[in-house]
């Protein structure tokens, strides 16, 4: 599993809609200390045991006791193979310690994750070529994100290169990435405030219409179900 942001009783009701328990996971990876991505780590890792993943900075960043459980650094370049996968971490673009986001395969496919990056930065880019299917941040519609009551230093943040992917930015990064194995692409870590899951579909439509790929959008409160790839 990649990232915890929910408490345990949250945790339960989302791994049983998709035909999972706790003490099936093998491992949980961190991205970064950001309370929505790890808020819940600790209390679930000391649960069930479960071994956990992320960057020293990560761990730095959390400032939390980690002495109870089985923790485990990695970061950019590293691969861990979990069972029959190879995750490999790669470094992005956010205002955290030393954030990260990954890439899996079993050898036959190829998933990778982009979310919290406020670029797409050529070294990303090589990380996340030819997956079979990808996660990808579409973060915020900029004309919802300009007109909405945020604060500007909060409107800014977003928009910089530490902060997140606009639906045009994720459609731009497709149209750049090698999609040469691309089967399907979920749209994630949507805004609640500042973007429409009808805006994000339209963009990464528009940007692999051409190429018969699946477009998928995923919502705060039910994800997505299983995806074969």
């Amino acid at each position: 599993m990649f990232d915890c942001g929910f408490g345990i009783r949250d945790i339960h009701q989302r791994l049983k809609r998709v035909g999972c328990q706790p003490e099936e996971l093998d491992a949980v990876f961190i991205t970064h200390e950001h309370g929505d991505h790890a808020n819940g780590i600790l209390p679930l890792a000391k649960r069930y045991g479960i071994p956990l993943w992320m960057s020293n900075g990560t761990f730095q960043g959390m400032g939390k006791d980690f002495s109870e459980v089985d923790l485990n650094f990695c970061r950019d370049g590293d691969c861990i193979e979990i069972g029959s996968l190879k995750v490999t971490a790669f470094t992005t673009s956010h205002d955290a310690r030393e954030p990260l986001q990954f890439h899996l395969t079993d050898g036959v496919s190829k998933i990778g994750m982009l979310t919290d990056t406020g670029q797409v930065t050529p070294h990303i880019q090589r990380e996340l070529s030819a997956c079979h299917l990808l996660l990808l941040e579409c973060n915020y519609d900029e004309g919802m994100l300009r007109t909405s009551h945020y604060p500007e230093h909060l409107k800014r943040r977003i928009r910089s290169v530490y902060g997140h992917l606009s639906n045009d930015d994720a459609a731009s990064f497709l149209m750049e990435v090698d999609r040469s194995c691309l089967r399907a692409v979920v749209a994630c870590h949507l805004s609640q405030n500042n973007n429409l899951a009808d805006y994000a579909r339209k963009a990464i439509e528009e940007a692999v219409s051409r190429h018969g790929i699946q477009v998928m959008v995923a919502d705060q409160e039910n994800g997505t179900d299983w995806i074969d790839v």
